[in-house]
């Protein structure tokens, strides 16, 4: 791992509200799930921290946490590296996830209080602005935003961080997804109902919306990773020609 593999990690400013380990795990899971740090890629403690501004105590505490969390491969005598989700591993995140996201659904339309719909309406409106740019940037994060406030809206705790966790490993094919043609204006369909039947109390609609929301996001996810696969081959199937 070079300096210019790891140039895209600013120096960690400090939280007085949070630990220094914090900081730099939730750094590096950014990195992770933002492909600045890669999967398969080879972490050095001594590197990160002069990347990050820190001292390799708070470095080597972050992978043994990432590593708890799935992010991070610790090998006795190899090293550490970035860990990576094959096809079977995302087919059963999602088979966690959609579970998830349908108990969040079905809890928000029983739960959710009234300023916490504005603020969904009020997302759904960005959301379409940021399609209509092609800004996939920001709908990302207003994406996330969304569901976020959906699962608040579940008043769980648990549930909050177990679907929280699923989706910080999802986040790193969030941007594959969402290439795929047509699935932007088709996740904010998707959204659009959900908010419909939470603002009803339908709880079986809301359910019904997740699980919808969920199998469509995984068949994009799948196909477009197949199609770059795809694609890759035949590059290097011409290059040996």
């Amino acid at each position: 791992m070079t300096r210019k593999e790891i140039g895209e990690l600013a120096p960690i400013q400090l939280d007085s509200c949070k630990s220094l380990r914090k900081l730099v795990v939730e750094r590096l899971r950014e990195a992770i799930q933002s492909s600045v740090l890669k999967p398969g890629q080879r972490l050095m403690e001594i590197q990160l921290a002069e990347a990050l501004g820190v001292s390799r105590t708070p470095v080597r505490e972050a992978m043994r946490e990432l590593e708890m969390e799935g992010f991070v491969i610790m090998i006795p005598r190899r090293g550490t590296y970035v860990s990576d989700l094959s096809l079977k591993d995302i087919t059963q995140v999602f088979e966690i996830r959609t579970v998830m996201e349908e108990l969040a659904a079905s809890l928000a339309a029983v739960r959710i209080t009234e300023e916490e719909l504005a603020e969904l309406e009020r997302i759904l409106v960005m959301i379409s602005g940021y399609i209509r740019e092609n800004n996939q940037a920001d709908f990302l994060k207003a994406d996330v935003q969304f569901h976020q406030i959906l699962y608040e809206a579940s008043r769980n705790k648990w549930l909050i961080e177990i679907i929280n966790n699923l989706r910080d490993h999802l986040m790193r094919f969030r941007s594959i997804s969402t290439l795929y043609p047509g699935r932007l204006a088709q996740t904010w369909e998707e959204h659009r109902q959900l908010v419909e039947a939470i603002a009803s109390h339908n709880v079986e609609k809301a359910k019904k919306v997740a699980v919808l929301h969920m199998t469509n996001a995984e068949r994009t996810l799948l196909k477009e990773i197949e199609q770059n696969e795809a694609a890759a081959q035949s590059i290097r199937d011409g290059a040996e020609d």
